[in-house]
């Protein structure tokens, strides 16, 4: 089973169209590796968390702001493609290596 990515945003906060936007980028980059990525409005106020397959890769509150794009689908291709090239999307020091 491919793996499913959830993004559980505050409603309240009004993040859902952030939460989709974050969702279109990761089907965009992943749409052959991904299953789904699921939206989940949260209960609790403030909350931007993103899960892979249960476990939590990205907690706004933990990490004091929200996920530049680049980096979250970093983290993401770390844990379910390692080997795939992001090309601009990847880090400096990863194409210097790379390349």
């Amino acid at each position: 089973m491919k793996p499913q990515i959830e993004i559980e945003y505050c409603s309240g906060c009004r993040w859902l169209l952030r939460a989709g936007w974050t969702a279109q980028e990761l089907l965009t980059t992943f749409e052959a590796e991904l299953g789904a990525v699921t939206l989940r409005p949260s209960d609790t106020s403030g909350t931007f968390r993103v899960s892979l397959d249960g476990d939590l890769i990205w907690d706004r509150k933990t990490e004091a702001r929200f996920p530049e794009i680049k980096e979250l689908k970093q983290c993401v291709r770390d844990h379910i493609a390692p080997e795939r090239d992001l090309g601009h999307s990847d880090t400096d020091e990863r194409n210097k290596i790379s390349g």
